[in-house]
């Protein structure tokens, strides 16, 4: 890759670190869409002991991946989430993955189709922990963030993503016992 190809790619993705999600941190102010990105890549690093028979490696670049189209839509809330947006978001992943070299290109796409798809192991997986870190940001961030919808959204959120292993449906139980005690203590 050019050097002034890759300065321009970073550019635009850069807008993934000023772009905030429907997601505060604990301590008190939103989270950009890179820090959830990066926290959801420690989490599929961490876990690789649990799966080893997955490519874990193809799993992290999923996890820095999946929402680079928010560098140029913004993040809408996945309970907001229309049609449209989707359809906006997978232009800007086309628009953004234009940028790259060919090569680049292709192995990116291929991990925005795999992931779309959500067919492979490894696709699962980083699904499950995709929703999985959206609700332990939550349960982290104080309850007054929370719209009145979440109270119920928090306790199931990603329960069916997170069936089609073990691991993640054990995972899923802890974070769903942390927002019930949440729930409970506010």
């Amino acid at each position: 890759m050019k050097a002034r190809n890759l300065i321009d790619f970073l550019g635009v993705i850069e807008k993934l670190k000023c772009n905030t999600r429907h997601s505060w941190t604990s301590s008190g102010r939103q989270e950009s869409v890179a820090e959830h990105s990066f926290r959801l890549a420690v989490m599929a690093m961490l876990c690789k002991d649990e799966y080893p028979e997955l490519n874990i490696d193809k799993v992290i670049k999923m996890c820095l991946i999946h929402d680079f189209g928010e560098a140029v839509t913004g993040d809408v809330p996945s309970f907001y989430k229309t049609d449209k947006n989707e359809k906006e978001e997978n232009d800007a992943i086309n628009y953004l993955l234009s940028l790259l070299p060919d090569a680049a290109q292709k192995e990116l796409s291929d991990l925005f189709l795999e992931m779309a798809e959500s067919i492979t192991p490894e696709a699962k997986l980083y699904k499950a922990l995709d929703n999985a870190e959206a609700v332990i940001s939550h349960n982290e961030a104080d309850i007054s963030t929370w719209l009145p919808l979440e109270l119920e959204l928090n306790l199931t959120y990603g329960e069916e993503n997170c069936q089609w292993s073990e691991w993640t449906k054990e995972l899923r139980d802890e974070i769903k016992k942390d927002t019930i005690k949440k729930i409970e203590n506010s």
